[in-house]
């Protein structure tokens, strides 16, 4: 007789009103293997999750965990059970120590109610060295970069003696050195009684780190494949039902266009040093280069919510001051941060909140009375045009999937219709398919003749999407590429180039494509 499975979906179905989340789900894991779990956002995974933490409760189908039924009546039960998941958002407590997070709940105590802190954190040592992992029981969480921050969250899952390992969009906000240390950690961790769920919208991530990959979409069950032998175009098309190009190109590259914005020795204090650009009417200028480059940096230095020690700022001709974001906006320049959630959202609110809130004042108030009707009418022509995927414009933000999610941001920017717009990491978080979309959509806002900048950490995406590309490293202009010019390999030499090097051709393209 075979071994049992680690773990088991079987029938699987769970629904919400008027939402069919999940209909007739299998998943297994078996043991000593890393499952890659894939689809859209909206497609159920995180609905699968919520059932196998208890947070939910199926109203079909069964779970299994080392062939028996497992039944889950909350994170707790979980936990006790063997299940550990490691969400996205990380839930750490950032004023305590490593070790204080790590056994949350479960510290140990000296006399009376004296927290045992020296047992406390040798019990942390020990599971740290046991993981091989570069923390110190003692740190403060909210001073830890948010690669140990994530690890800090693997030991605190594994402290539980986890049989599964449920990893929830892990590295998407790792660097490459960082999400190799994540990986080898994995590897690790799986052995002859264990296994590892890995979500990721990644898709060079599952060739490395899984064995096989399990696509569902609609909240159905597609197909699970052996990694090995799958190419992730395979993968792709199961995900979204239709076969994705990855070869496309640019859009609309001309050299003719006006000058709408001119940067001059922009520097700052904490790192930017003489950063000059211009920006055209109706293009994609692409922002490249390594973490920690200094390309978010010079979006926040542009709107004014970082401070400029030097440097001038041209609009439309025009020298412009701006101190604040807020100013920003009234020149018609919109930031679009990566941190969607926390300074682009309100999660809390509805749809049309959001994408009206900020143009009350200017667009939608008469007489110190609000017309409500406007904004609604403006709200629902956007989530039209923008193909919003929204019951109605009432329904709350913090339930729509990232990459709509990411649309009502611009829908808020679009509703103040402003010129310039800066769109950092664009596609952080989301799915191939609302990719796709967001894609679409910046090509559009570029033949309309907005001029965008666009960050991104995704070199394939930058080559897609821009008609020219800035590449930065240490906080300078390293390298200056046409769309013809870019590749691979030209951008990756200048991002990696030292600011100070006295390599001549780095030198030379950077000068000529800043003359063009």
């Amino acid at each position: 007789m075979s071994e049992p499975l680690l773990l088991e979906a079987r029938g699987v179905g769970k629904s919400f009103p008027g939402v069919r989340a999940l209909q007739d789900m299998h998943i297994d894991l078996r043991r000593g293997e890393v499952l890659a779990l894939v689809g859209e956002n909206g497609a159920g995974k995180s609905t699968l999750m919520k059932l196998l933490s208890g947070i939910y409760t199926p109203d079909e189908g069964e779970f299994f965990l080392d062939g028996r039924p497992l039944q889950v009546s909350g994170p707790k039960h979980a936990l006790e059970q063997g299940i550990s998941i490691i969400h996205q958002e990380f839930n750490l407590m950032p004023d305590l120590t490593v070790a204080q997070n790590i056994f949350i709940g479960r510290e140990p105590r000296s006399a009376g109610f004296f927290l045992g802190e020296r047992t406390l954190n040798a019990r942390a040592k020990e599971l740290i060295d046991r993981l091989h992992l570069p923390l110190d029981p003692r740190q403060v969480v909210g001073s830890l970069t948010v690669a140990r921050q994530q690890m800090v969250e693997i030991a605190k899952a594994l402290s539980y003696e986890a049989k599964v390992l449920i990893m929830d969009e892990p590295t998407a906000a790792l660097n490459d050195a960082e999400v190799q240390v994540l990986h080898d950690l994995i590897r690790r961790f799986r052995g002859p009684e264990t296994g590892v769920i890995y979500i990721s919208h990644r898709m060079d991530e599952l060739k490395a780190i899984s064995d096989r990959i399990t696509v569902i979409r609609d909240g159905r069950y597609v197909d699970t494949l052996d990694t090995a032998t799958t190419s992730m175009p395979e993968v792709i098309a199961r995900m979204v039902g239709r076969e994705i190009t990855s070869d496309a190109e640019p859009e609309g590259v001309r050299t003719d266009r006006e000058t709408v914005l001119s940067v001059r020795g922009l520097s700052t204090k904490a790192l930017l040093k003489d950063v000059s650009f211009e920006l055209q009417e109706g293009e994609i200028l692409g922002f490249a280069g390594l973490m920690g480059a200094g390309r978010t940096e010079v979006a926040r230095a542009l709107v004014g919510a970082d401070p400029v020690e030097s440097g001038t700022i041209t609009l439309r001709g025009e020298p412009i001051r701006i101190t604040n974001p807020a100013e920003a906006a009234k020149h018609r320049i919109g930031y679009l941060s990566e941190d969607r959630k926390h300074l682009g959202l309100l999660l809390d609110q509805d749809v049309n909140a959001n994408v009206v809130l900020s143009s009350i004042r200017d667009l939608f108030q008469s007489f110190g009375f609000v017309r409500s009707k406007a904004m609604r009418a403006k709200t629902n022509e956007l989530v039209a045009s923008l193909r919003i995927k929204t019951p109605s414009i009432d329904q709350t933000v913090k339930n729509l999937s990232g990459g709509n999610q990411q649309k009502v941001v611009i829908a808020k920017w679009l509703v103040k219709d402003c010129d310039v717009l800066i769109f950092d990491e664009p596609t952080r978080g989301i799915d191939v398919g609302a990719k796709e979309e967001i894609y679409r959509l910046l090509n559009e806002l570029a033949a309309q003749g907005k001029s965008i900048i666009m960050i991104s950490s995704e070199l394939p995406e930058v080559l897609r999407m821009s008609h020219r590309i800035v590449v930065m490293s240490e906080g300078r202009i390293t390298g200056r590429l046409s769309a013809e010019e870019a590749t691979q390999e030209s951008v990756m030499h200048f991002a990696t180039l030292r600011p100070d090097s006295s390599d001549g051709p780095a030198e030379d393209s950077a000068t000529k494509a800043g003359a063009r």
